[in-house]
């Protein structure tokens, strides 16, 4: 009979992985008492697969394993979608109401390539020297897959949903909002009106704050929020208390700026060098150069990862400005 599993190793959010291999390999084995009562362990066992998911194959699961903390509308059989949130302050022990992140997203050869960007954290990052390195060549070819490839800039904060028609449960409680460059421009325009007879507002105050239209239209395939406006000036609990205690429910935002959450220079290099190749690497990453392209290799545009006109980045300007700094 071969060695129970001890209790070390039957501990799923910790040591499953040796667990199971040792299981598969038939270096442990479960006596009937044990095996009927890990049936009650699904649950952890499923979360421990799901945590030894390989990149892309989280990224395939991305829709089964929704995370609860992030709210998002969802728009009607017409296309347009309607919602009224309120955007909260930092959370306590942080400076900003906001965290934002700089990301990649577009395939090749060699499948997609979905990964935050190191110029996050103000590093260098393989893509983004790749893209300044195309766009030097002055190359249309080069400068079309770099504009295919470029940088796209999400925001984080947490919100509190005021109206949801599609989901009227989600009213009253808080969220964490994922948006892009043109909802930030409306919180921006809010807080720096262009003309003299508007007064700035602070969308992120509990007193003098104000809630948030969110229009969405379908426009060319992509989600337009055009008509998206702040209402006017409200407390949004009639007490402080009510509002201390909303407060204390929002989620953390530092933790989206955590190394964790980003793969290291090598690591994002060789990601690189497979998506454009369709090769796994022999060498180390920092040994392996990535292979001259031209216009022979350009990805056709229904290869480029769908972006809504919201998230509609830096652009031309943005890699024009990487080749001046060269």
């Amino acid at each position: 009979m071969g060695t129970l599993i001890n209790k070390n190793d039957t501990d799923y959010t910790g040591n499953t992985k040796t667990t199971i291999r040792k299981y598969i390999q038939g270096e442990n084995t479960m006596d009937f008492d044990t095996l009927k009562q890990s049936s009650s362990n699904f649950d952890k066992l499923t979360k421990a697969i799901e945590a030894n998911l390989n990149p892309e194959d989280k990224q395939n699961n991305k829709s089964k394993y929704q995370d609860d903390r992030f709210w998002k509308p969802e728009l009607d059989k017409t296309g347009n979608g309607f919602a009224v949130i309120r955007f909260l302050p930092a959370p306590e022990g942080e400076d900003l109401p906001w965290q934002r992140v700089w990301s990649h997203a577009f395939q090749d050869v060699g499948g997609w390539y979905i990964e935050n960007s190191l110029t996050t954290l103000g590093q260098k990052d393989p893509v983004s020297e790749e893209n300044t390195r195309l766009w030097n060549t002055g190359l249309d070819s080069d400068k079309e897959i770099a504009r295919k490839r470029k940088r796209k800039l999400s925001y984080y904060s947490n919100i509190l949903v005021v109206s949801d028609p599609k989901h009227p449960e989600n009213e009253g409680k808080v969220f964490l909002f994922k948006f892009g460059k043109k909802i930030f421009d409306k919180i921006t325009e809010a807080m720096q009106p262009a003309f003299e007879d508007e007064n700035p507002i602070n969308p992120f105050d509990f007193w003098k704050g104000a809630n948030f239209k969110l229009k969405i239209r379908k426009v060319d395939g992509y989600w337009n929020y055009d008509k998206s406006e702040f209402e006017g000036v409200s407390q949004i609990k009639e007490s402080d208390d009510q509002i201390k205690t909303l407060w204390s429910t929002q989620h953390p935002l530092k933790p989206f700026l955590a190394p964790d959450n980003f793969k290291t220079y090598d690591e994002l290099k060789e990601k690189l060098n497979r998506t454009i190749t369709g090769v796994r690497s022999a060498t180390t990453a920092d040994k392996t150069d990535l292979p001259p392209q031209n216009g022979s290799t350009v990805a056709k545009s229904n290869d480029v990862a769908p972006t809504s006109a919201s998230d509609d980045d830096d652009t031309l300007s943005y890699f024009s400005k990487l080749a001046e700094e060269e």
